[in-house]
């Protein structure tokens, strides 16, 4: 196996990412990932897709795991960063397992009832035996065999449930059901929510013997329970539906699991910020400006409230960003940084800025 991380380093990260959620690490988490490691094996014949529904069918889990371990064997895991993996078969893929219809588009998955029926009529249930499902665990379940636990496995992007239920009222319709069947909204809503905790514990369990601890699509790394909750609907909802509709639900959600983050994406979610950070139960929150926004950079107001209500950020962009909201900041306690990093010497130079007093706080290179 030529994936250049160990079981030493990973002793290192759940000391590390501990101290993070704790709040006793006085710099950011540095995810720092770049190519350029010797694989020390032929690159396999299966192409390389993002989206794992891609592959047909008549692919097997191990030659996809097989695609996975050649990947992750070009690259170099510096800082707090580690080699991961998570099975992708769309946002939202529990609507899948529901019985909608997956289509994988040119760079994207969608999901399509198959059937549009009234809301009234709609009825959601744990369902065990869907093919998207088994294939999802089978992927899982590979991946365990093979790696023991070297490679972190996230969980599938499961999606927000007020996004999955919009699926099934498309064309608009689950805004016009916000108004006019309240409480069939809200019967779903929780039926949405005993599936998706069954779900999740069934495909956690898949590789949780092995496993280091917990990442979803994006890697915030987690030994307790832990998942990124989205309701990427609540754009388009005022701030009392919001509160009506879908913050029990996920509060309901950071009671279960210990360490939750919120994924807000965009400006026009900005408007439940002061929501969720009042949620006590709520970690932490990854803020997504979105396309055609000003980049991560821009947003220091954000930040600033995240951290005075004592949450924990999640950070995108270039080295040069990190740079940029630590200074607005005053300091980067807090902050997980998710970096696109340009060559090994500029990672090098972002341990070394973030080191204490010059002393090397991890590793220049596994």
């Amino acid at each position: 196996m030529s994936i250049a991380f160990s079981n030493n380093d990973w002793q290192r990260i759940r000391d590390t990412y501990n101290a993070w959620w704790n709040h006793e690490l006085d710099r950011p988490i540095l995810q720092l990932v770049v190519p350029g490691n010797d694989p020390g094996r032929t690159e396999p014949e299966l192409p390389r897709y993002d989206f794992q529904s891609f592959y047909d069918l008549s692919v097997s889990a191990s030659e996809i795991v097989d695609r996975w371990d050649y990947d992750l064997s070009c690259m170099k895991f510096l800082g707090d960063s580690f080699p991961s993996v998570f099975p992708n078969f769309g946002p939202g893929v529990i609507a899948a397992f529901m019985g909608a219809d997956l289509e994988n588009g040119d760079e994207t998955v969608w999901f399509h009832p198959r059937v549009e029926v009234e809301i009234s009529q709609l009825r959601f249930k744990y369902n065990p035996d869907n093919p998207w499902l088994e294939r999802i665990i089978s992927i899982c379940r590979e991946g365990s065999a093979r790696w023991k636990g070297l490679v972190q496995i996230g969980m599938t992007d499961l999606g927000g449930n007020l996004d999955v239920l919009s699926t099934f009222r498309p064309s608009g319709n689950l805004l016009f059901d916000l108004y006019d069947y309240p409480d069939e909204v809200r019967r779903l809503t929780w039926e949405m929510h005993e599936a998706w905790w069954r779900y999740f514990k069934d495909i956690d369990s898949e590789f949780r013997g092995t496993n280091a601890g917990y990442t979803t699509w994006t890697t915030v790394f987690s030994t307790e329970p832990h998942y990124m909750l989205q309701c990427d609907f609540s754009y388009m909802m005022g701030p009392e539906m919001f509160d009506e509709f879908v913050k029990p639900e996920i509060e309901a959600l950071c009671r279960k699991l210990p360490r939750s983050f919120y994924h807000l994406d965009g400006p026009g979610q900005l408007v439940h910020l002061d929501s969720l950070l009042n949620i006590p139960e709520l970690k932490g929150i990854q803020w997504v400006p979105g396309a055609g926004a000003p980049d991560y950079s821009h947003w220091p107001q954000v930040y600033r409230k995240i951290r005075d209500h004592g949450k924990l950020i999640q950070l995108f962009g270039d080295i040069q960003t990190l740079y940029t909201v630590t200074e607005q900041l005053g300091n980067s306690k807090g902050i997980l940084f998710t970096g696109l990093v340009a060559s090994e010497d500029e990672a090098r130079e972002c341990i070394d800025r973030y080191s204490n007093s010059g002393r090397r706080i991890y590793p220049m290179a596994q």
